[in-house]
């Protein structure tokens, strides 16, 4: 280990990390399961999966699924199909330009499409035998039109947003820096470079990160840096311990 990397990891040491793996879907699995190995081998403790329930699941992939909770993995719900079938106006398709290509499905609903998607969402983990989800995290983290006094009436205890985690119980936001790999083009490549060392340098001061982590990064070109920062910040946690802290 260079004296450089030995310097990180000990400004890093008392970060704790939130480290979730996106977009887990049928089509998904195998680079899934080539995350988790990388994980295991970098004896991340605490992680987190986040299911899509509107996908095409067969038996043998919801199998999966089970032996991945078997295995301690945390699911949570994280929307219902992850696409849209249309961009609800202009805001939505500079979304979808910009930051979520055609993923970020809450933002094409109103505030009672929003609710039925994410109760649909719940009720399809217990439906396939699995536990329920206490997490919910919205594709592209947006949330979209939905007054925050009415996610507290649906089943999840937490909600992650782009700036941090929210609870369902006392509607108290917990701001939280974000660390992203999905550079897949040349121009998100060095945004997302500095997006990353901000937010780094933000952890420092927050003692909390999070890691999040699509099915392609380990084949796009901050596959390097995601490496990097799975072994400089070792102190992980998983969502619930969130509101425990008082953060």
């Amino acid at each position: 280990m260079s004296s450089t990397e030995a310097s990180r990891r000990e400004r890093h040491r008392w970060v704790r990390a939130l480290v979730s793996v996106h977009d887990v879907m049928p089509e998904t699995l195998p680079q899934v399961n080539r995350i988790l190995a990388l994980l295991a081998a970098e004896q991340v403790s605490a992680v987190t999966l986040l299911v899509v329930p509107g996908a095409s699941w067969t038996a043998r992939d919801l199998d999966t699924l089970r032996d991945y909770e078997a295995r301690g993995y945390e699911l949570a719900g994280h929307g219902w199909r992850h696409r849209v079938e249309r961009f609800g106006g202009l805001r939505h398709r500079l979304h979808g330009q910009f930051i979520s290509r055609n993923v970020a499905e809450h933002l094409a609903l109103d505030s009672a499409g929003i609710i039925d998607l994410m109760g649909r969402c719940h009720d399809w983990f217990a439906q396939q035998n699995l536990r329920a989800p206490s997490l919910y995290v919205p594709p592209a983290w947006a949330m979209g039109d939905i007054e925050r006094s009415a996610l507290a009436e649906l089943p999840f205890l937490s909600y992650e947003l782009f700036s941090g985690i929210l609870s369902a119980q006392t509607g108290r936001l917990h701001p939280m820096p974000l660390l992203g790999y999905e550079a897949d083009t040349a121009l998100r490549t060095p945004l997302l470079r500095l997006w990353n060392r901000l937010n780094r340098h933000r952890a420092r001061n927050n003692g909390w990160l999070r890691i999040g982590i699509h099915p392609r990064d380990l084949d796009l070109r901050l596959a390097e840096d995601l490496r990097r920062d799975l072994r400089q910040f070792r102190l992980h946690a998983d969502y619930a311990a969130v509101g425990d802290t008082g953060i």
